[in-house]
């Protein structure tokens, strides 16, 4: 059973993975065409682990971080995030997981207009059924913690492109997620905001964080500590401090 934190959220336990893949196989249906985008991922990521996902236009990569993010279900295999077994669960339950175990940071920032910074960074808590005011203390920790508590009542049209995303990186950050799954999360931004945005997640990978990037920037995957590679919807490298394993693909 998943252990509870002050937030009221599902916390995480450290005797568990946080992703276990297991043959896991998407297929979509394309008129009367079955077009298989993942055939038999199996993959195993441990807690405190910051790993790049990377591959080409076509890849498997997009449809792996979908069903990482509980976003999709894998037609076939099992995931279990966080010790629970996520594979053919409901659409409500999915939406329940993502709330409870995985932070999101997305390359188009993905805040709402007109609503203030500190208001963003509450959404994932209103969700949870949290009061206000534990709400808004929660919030403005986690925006303090990524340097923006003098901007809390700011728009995003009010903050740079450096600043809307340490924003939806506070976000992630407010429910004590078991992953931090973060999309291509430098694309809109610019070369001093990148490395601001790299930067924290390198101190938050070292405060025990488990940081999951997918990027098709070399310069960027190069801060995990781990970079898996995807074609054709299967895991073909696998590269750990310097020192790559060729995976094992499926036939």
């Amino acid at each position: 059973m998943s252990k509870t934190n002050s937030c009221g959220l599902a916390g995480s336990s450290s005797a568990k993975p946080v992703i276990e893949l297991r043959d896991v196989r998407k297929t979509y249906k394309l008129g009367g065409v079955v077009v298989p985008a993942l055939r038999g991922v199996s993959l195993t990521l441990q807690r405190g682990e910051y790993v790049a996902i990377m591959g080409p236009s076509g890849s498997g990569k997009s449809t792996l971080m979908h069903i990482l993010g509980c976003l999709d279900a894998p037609s076939s295999g099992s995931y279990r995030l966080n010790g629970i077994d996520v594979s053919g669960v409901t659409e409500d339950d999915l939406a329940d997981l993502r709330n409870r175990y995985i932070g999101f940071v997305f390359q188009a920032f993905n805040l709402i207009p007109r609503t203030r910074a500190i208001t963003n960074v509450e959404r994932p808590l209103s969700y949870a059924g949290l009061a206000r005011p534990e709400r808004q203390q929660r919030s403005m920790a986690a925006l303090k913690s990524v340097g923006l508590g003098d901007r809390a009542d700011h728009l995003p049209s009010e903050l740079s492109g450096g600043q809307q995303q340490r924003v939806a990186i506070a976000r992630a950050l407010v429910t004590n997620p078991a992953l931090i799954l973060a999309d291509e999360p430098t694309g809109n931004l610019d070369t001093h905001s990148t490395n601001e945005v790299l930067a924290m997640f390198d101190e938050l990978n070292r405060q025990g964080r488990t940081i999951v990037l997918i990027t098709h920037e070399p310069e960027v995957a190069q801060h995990a500590r781990r970079v898996i590679r995807v074609r054709d919807g299967q895991i073909v490298s696998d590269e750990q401090n310097g020192q790559a394993r060729t995976a094992r693909v499926p036939a």
